[in-house]
């Protein structure tokens, strides 16, 4: 995948979300407000919040699309890894926020005094579930077409979005039953689904910042690939580390010890060569050649 179609396919997938999300947060904020629920007010925040990730998404997505420099001889793709770490810090305050509401509404008492919620609220909290869902598999499938963690990280605060909705629902329903503690329960209900949400973005944006391995079935695949090719007698070694969105693989392979210089290094550039097409997420191979014993 060139970085080009990276930052493309991501770029428009963010437009197309902070166009829907600025919708949505302000239906919800009107039917929250007219439609008398706290918990559909909060997840009009929430939803609002959106907006502010996904365009830290864009600006992340376009620094680590940036081509290797000379301070940057690597490349800029833990940039993406900076911007989940950055979602999932909002995302996390966004959790806090509202739960802090919905806390304080419960120990003061001022829930007692809360308007039974209009059939609007409980329209906007259905409508809200449906789309954010169908916005989590949108990003998400983008996100997987292109391996942005930036955009996995916003598809699953649309996700989060979509749950908190689910509370709101809870919270309405119950209100119009005649429990109307129920709405201000469901804001804590949607600040631990946001908070744990942010957490695991967090520890996964973390892990590749730390150049940990990557995942044993790839490393597997590389591992039989190598084996595959002619004159690779045995893997000595195979280290990999995740580079942002990318691997980075070491490799020693054991050659005949009768081979040539320039005959050992074929088999090595052909490793390398091969590698780095087949596995396009491999950002750079080194092979080093042991002789066979």
């Amino acid at each position: 995948m060139q970085k080009s179609n990276l930052e493309k396919t991501a770029v428009k997938t963010s437009i197309v979300t902070i166009i829907i999300n600025a919708l949505l947060a302000l239906f919800k904020l009107l039917a929250g407000i007219f439609g008398a629920s706290i918990a559909l007010i909060s997840d009009a925040v929430h939803s609002a919040s959106d907006v502010f990730s996904t365009v830290i998404v864009i600006i992340g997505v376009k620094i680590s699309a940036k081509k290797a420099d000379k301070k940057h001889p690597f490349g800029h793709e833990r940039f993406e890894c900076v911007a989940a770490i950055l979602l999932a810090v909002v995302l996390c305050a966004t959790g806090v926020a509202i739960g802090y509401a919905g806390l304080t509404n419960i120990i003061s008492g001022e829930y007692k005094n809360f308007e039974i919620p209009k059939i609007i609220a409980l329209i906007a909290a259905g409508v809200s579930i449906v789309v954010k869902e169908l916005m989590f598999w949108y990003t998400w499938l983008a996100a997987k077409k292109v391996n942005s963690d930036a955009l996995k990280a916003d598809a699953w605060h649309h996700r989060s979005d979509a749950l908190s909705s689910i509370g709101s629902l809870i919270g309405v329903i119950g209100a119009m039953c005649g429990v109307p503690i129920l709405d201000s329960i469901a804001c804590l209900v949607i600040c631990l689904m946001i908070i744990i949400a942010a957490i695991q973005i967090f520890i996964g944006a973390i892990k590749k910042m730390t150049d940990e391995a990557c995942d044993e079935k790839t490393e597997s695949e590389i591992r039989e690939f190598i084996q595959s090719f002619e004159g690779v007698k045995r893997i000595d070694e195979l280290m990999t580390r995740m580079f942002g969105n990318r691997i980075y693989v070491i490799v020693e392979i054991a050659c005949d010890g009768e081979l040539s210089l320039i005959e050992s290094h074929k088999i090595a550039e052909d490793v390398h060569k091969g590698i780095e097409e087949k596995f396009p997420l491999v950002k750079h191979i080194t092979v080093h050649v042991n002789p066979f014993d």
